[in-house]
């Protein structure tokens, strides 16, 4: 069970951070073509990951705390590395700030870790 557990949480992180830089994407164009299309993207996303939510125990509580500090520094490294390589493609308007802002508030809204 566990195996399937780690599993689990790998693709809820993959999802949360194709989210999350979606998101951030979305916050640095100006362009309301890109913009909805970030939209949707983000939606998308961040409903997948809410439902492989539903499949990690526990459901009903946060997870434990160092499970909650390896999904936001493996949420982190995946989220920073995406945006530099848009920004070496010449992406502009990219605010690397709001990496963590995003993560703490997608992980309380997830249920991950506890609301402040």
């Amino acid at each position: 069970m566990v195996h399937n557990r780690n599993k689990l949480i790998k693709l809820m992180i993959g999802n949360l951070a194709n989210a999350i830089v979606h998101k951030i994407l979305e916050k640095a164009i100006e362009d309301d073509i890109h913009r909805n299309h970030y939209n949707k993207e983000f939606t998308n996303s961040i409903e997948i990951a809410k439902k492989y939510r539903l499949f990690i125990n526990p459901i009903e509580r946060p997870l434990p705390e160092k499970d909650v500090e390896d999904i936001k520094q493996q949420l982190y490294q995946k989220v920073y590395n995406e945006l530099n390589l848009r920004i070496s493609k010449g992406y502009v308007g990219i605010n690397l700030e709001l990496i963590n802002e995003l993560i703490d508030e997608y992980l309380e809204e997830l249920e991950i870790k506890e609301k402040k």
